[in-house]
């Protein structure tokens, strides 16, 4: 059965078709704020997350420009540390160098010391010795070949001598 309208606004499926046209322009229109409303939100999420990342890279850069900053300093300092290690260990190796020279000078001056008073004791003991050996000598050559008369001699000699040897001193 097909039904042929006088005018076409009387048909139930001209109404049918403007009641869905309305009904799609009106849910159309909300359906379209929200989802334009979600994607400007979006947007703006986006946005803000672009912002927060930008402003985290600047904050990176700078933390890392001040770290390099500070590694730097740490390596001057410590390049300052081993140069003032390095002079302080030169200073103190020469002051040991020359307190061992010192001491070397010291010891060498003391055995000196010992071995000219070591010498000079055996020069007393061999000149005390060869004094006892020649005095005993002296004697026994003595005992033996002076007689009474030679020495009566030997005085009146050394008496007759003993002015020109007053003088002479």
């Amino acid at each position: 059965m097909h039904h042929h309208y006088e005018h076409f606004w009387l048909d139930p499926k001209f109404w049918v078709a403007v009641s869905f046209v309305v009904f799609l322009l009106l849910v159309g229109r909300k359906l379209w704020t929200a989802l334009t409303g979600m994607l400007d939100a979006r947007a703006a999420q986006v946005r803000a997350e672009l912002a927060e990342a930008s402003r985290l890279r600047e904050e990176a850069e700078v933390m890392r420009k001040a770290a390099e900053a500070d590694r730097a300093a740490a390596v001057k300092e410590a390049e300052e540390m081993i140069a003032r290690a390095r002079a302080e260990a030169d200073r103190a190796a020469a002051a040991t160098a020359a307190e061992a020279e010192a001491s070397a000078a010291r010891r060498e001056r003391m055995a000196m010391d010992r071995i000219a008073a070591a010498e000079a004791s055996a020069l007393a003991e061999v000149r005390a010795a060869a004094a006892e050996i020649a005095t005993s000598a002296a004697r026994s050559v003595i005992a033996e070949r002076l007689t009474a008369e030679a020495d009566a001699a030997m005085v009146d000699r050394a008496v007759s001598d003993l002015p020109r040897a007053l003088r002479a001193a």
